[in-house]
């Protein structure tokens, strides 16, 4: 029995999910502990929809004010909703004094960048 997951979403009226157990749909290999939903996965039915026009629209506001009939401070203002739900990662995260190490014995950088790099950390 397969149950699709607006089923699932309405179900749980908004409350966080845990999935604790999944299957490989062309195995019987199954996986059980406790998975986090993905973030997407997390929004309302509404909102992925959303999402996904903006993605296939390639971020283009003209055109989700076109397919949505809604004007450009509502595109703007809904974005923005979803964005405050999401966590972004940290395209470029400081790196840790092993890892300044690391690239120091590798001779990626020399001796002065890499004693300013962990003086940054201080």
């Amino acid at each position: 029995m397969s149950c699709d997951w607006q089923e699932l979403a309405a179900l749980s009226q908004g409350r966080p999910l845990v999935v604790e157990r999944v299957r490989l749909a062309d195995s019987d290999i199954a996986v059980e502990g406790s998975f986090e939903l993905p973030q997407l996965a997390r929004l309302s039915a509404e909102d992925q929809v959303f999402v996904a026009a903006f993605v296939k629209s390639h971020g283009s506001i003209k055109d989700m004010e076109r397919v949505f009939g809604v004007s450009y401070p509502t595109i703007k203002a809904r974005l923005n909703r979803i964005a405050a739900q999401l966590e972004f990662v940290d395209t470029n995260p400081t790196p840790s004094r092993a890892e300044i190490l690391d690239r120091l014995k590798r001779g990626e950088i020399d001796a002065q960048e890499a004693i300013r790099a962990l003086e940054a950390l201080t």
